[in-house]
């Protein structure tokens, strides 16, 4: 079976279940939780071109799973600190199912939420990291810090802690869950702090890349979504005796919707075959602007239905316009590119 033939088939699957159900038991009976993981530690041994197919068929269902948060985010995390004793039994459990992670990614304009401090006491953690994915349903939390040495390193605490808070954020967005993380002052065992594999700040910089590309494929799948849903309406939808999908406007915005994918699906792949910050920060700002433009656009398409809670439209705008928001917006991501030819 050829490399595109896998694909094919992982986007098949995706559909079907992410169509019946997507209970977080479910999706790691499915495999989807360790897809990148290696065979040791109980995963599927892929990589992360697979991730981002699951990721793409999930924002193309606009599904509220736990997948962003638990498997792009926590699982990328566990897979970037160095093997100990602790961070391979969590890989383990994490991939099995038997134990949920969070990863509270610190902002690339604020690299520093999480400050690791020692006492008298011991090591404590304090600091702060918002809008955290999956964070409220995570048993253990991964906390990016520094160290006395202000290098980054990864803290494992446990969601239960004392002087851990997890209060979940009300958004526009009702797919998604996202969390304020604040350490005040929680005791950080010694066997609980990870050193990243590799140089520390590379690391947690693909951390972030991974995250945006992971928000990236989402939004491509949203917006095909839109452009499918589009597509099918005005070719039932009639007036003055003929589709509407027939008037030359309606055709020419239909077209539009579909370039802007186009070139959202490459950049998107550029990112995921070749990744690295300017990659990235394209695939990112570029498919984030997109899903928004093809969701309000679809709506507009849509009609007075479009409108309605019923067409179901809303849904999609609104996970299009936090996905642009998640992670770096594009106005963030396009200054990170403009920096390369200053």
């Amino acid at each position: 079976m050829s490399f595109t033939e896998l694909h094919d088939e992982l986007r098949s699957v995706a559909q079907d279940l992410l169509a019946k159900d997507t209970d977080w038991p479910l999706l790691v009976q499915a495999g989807w939780v360790g897809v990148d993981a290696p065979d040791e530690f109980g995963g599927s041994g892929a990589t992360f071109a697979e991730v981002a197919v699951i990721c793409e068929e999930i924002g193309r269902a606009a599904a509220s799973t736990a997948y962003l948060g638990g498997a792009v985010l926590g699982i990328g995390a566990l897979l970037a600190a160095q093997s100990s004793e602790f961070r391979d039994q969590l890989l383990r459990d994490a991939t099995t199912g038997d134990t949920r992670v969070a990863l509270a990614l610190p902002a690339e304009e604020c690299p520093r939420e999480f400050e690791l401090a020692t006492t008298r006491l011991g090591w404590r953690i304090h600091g702060h990291a918002t809008f955290v994915p999956d964070a409220a349903v995570a048993q253990r939390l991964l906390l990016p810090s520094s160290d006395s040495n202000g290098e980054p390193v990864l803290v494992d605490v446990a969601s239960a802690a004392v002087g851990l808070r997890i209060e979940e954020q009300p958004v526009l967005d009702e797919t998604r869950r996202l969390s304020t993380v604040t350490a005040d002052g929680v005791e950080v065992d010694a066997a609980a702090v990870w050193r990243f594999d590799g140089d520390p700040h590379a690391r947690l910089q693909v951390l972030r890349d991974r995250a945006a590309v992971a928000v990236a494929c989402d939004s491509l799948g949203l917006a095909q979504a839109m452009l499918d849903a589009t597509v099918s309406y005005v070719g039932v939808r009639h007036q003055f005796g003929q589709p509407i999908g027939a008037f030359q406007a309606v055709k020419h915005a239909c077209a539009d919707m579909l370039v802007r994918i186009s070139v959202a699906r490459q950049l998107v792949t550029s990112a995921v075959n070749d990744p690295n910050e300017m990659t990235a920060a394209m695939a990112k700002a570029y498919a984030c602007d997109t899903a928004v433009e093809v969701a309000g656009k679809a709506m507009q398409l849509h009609g007075g239905i479009g409108y309605t809670w019923e067409s179901g439209v809303h849904v999609y705008l609104k996970r299009a316009a936090l996905n642009r928001s998640l992670f770096g917006s594009s106005a963030a991501h396009r200054a990170r590119l403009a920096k390369r030819y200053q």
